[in-house]
């Protein structure tokens, strides 16, 4: 071969290397950003509780950690867990995004959640410990993907918004031709933080639970409560009946999701009700009691 033919072939030779290396690098669970160094502005899954063991860092969001090398996300930190696939094998998280972020049961953001503000360091729940297979970062993470219907799947219920509800973002629930007495369960995991009876105004029995990012969800004009304060629940709960007690007019359920003590659009992950001054008839579709 001339001098230079081998100097043509070791050119292509170098180019082959530099672009296989390039695209080794780039594959999921190897990409160059993913260290097992928490760093600011990444979601950080841990393998053991309490963050320790090995760290999966991640920039953005992922639908699927995937289940077999070399496809998976995994583990990169030396420690415990090392090199292990991190679907339904994390433990604990440290959200250091700048965002909120959505840990989910299932793949493509679906199932139970928990959702963590930036800067929290905490433990996943009972229910997605060592049982979670994607995360949403930003948008997205909190109530449109983080709460269920708060009925049994199967039951269909119309959500009615209108403007001069009070307050405006409510939603009351009716199913027909009859809804007193129909089960009501919480809409997402999280704890009791209110029981009580105003009586014949107002919200009449009504029920408050605090879920992680800063929501609360309300449900109001119960004939019972089935729950206590400080009673840590999920989303196939159930915490009361339908009634018509307090300010009603008839059976309903009246519901509101509040985030950091104000009151947003209700959004669930199976449909949602339409704003302003409609009535959309929802199904619970998943994660069935």
């Amino acid at each position: 071969m001339s001098t230079t033919l081998k100097k043509v072939a070791a050119s292509a030779a170098a180019a082959l290397a530099a672009t296989t290396a390039f695209v080794a690098a780039s594959s999921p669970a190897q990409a160059a950003s993913r260290d097992g160094v928490c760093d600011t502005g990444e979601l950080c899954l841990y393998y053991n509780s309490d963050n320790a063991g090995a760290i999966s860092d991640f920039t953005t969001s992922i639908a699927d950690y995937g289940t077999t090398q070399p496809s998976c996300y995994d583990f990169k930190t030396d420690k415990a867990g090392h090199g292990l696939c991190v679907k339904n094998e994390a433990a604990s998280v440290w959200n250091r995004t700048g965002k909120s972020v959505t840990v989910y049961f299932n793949s493509d953001f679906a199932g139970a959640s928990q959702t963590f503000t930036d800067g929290t360091k905490a433990n996943l729940n009972a229910t997605l410990k060592n049982n979670n297979a994607s995360h949403r970062i930003g948008s997205g993470g909190g109530s449109s993907s983080g709460f269920l219907l708060p009925f049994p799947c199967g039951e269909t219920w119309e959500g009615q918004t209108r403007s001069n509800h009070s307050p405006s973002l409510a939603v009351d629930f009716n199913h027909y031709p009859d809804d007193l007495g129909w089960k009501v369960y919480a809409s997402a995991p999280g704890t009791v933080t209110t029981v009580a009876n105003l009586g014949n105004t107002s919200y009449g029995r009504y029920i408050v639970i605090s879920h992680a990012g800063g929501y609360k969800t309300y449900y109001a004009h119960l004939s019972s409560q089935d729950v206590s304060v400080g009673q840590s629940v999920t989303a196939t709960t159930m915490i009361g009946r339908v009634g018509s007690t307090g300010g009603s007019t008839g059976p309903h359920l009246h519901y509101e999701q509040r985030l950091n003590g104000t009151v947003v659009k209700a959004t669930f992950k199976d449909g949602s009700p339409a704003y302003p001054n409609n009535t959309t008839n929802l199904q619970r579709k998943q994660s069935c009691p």
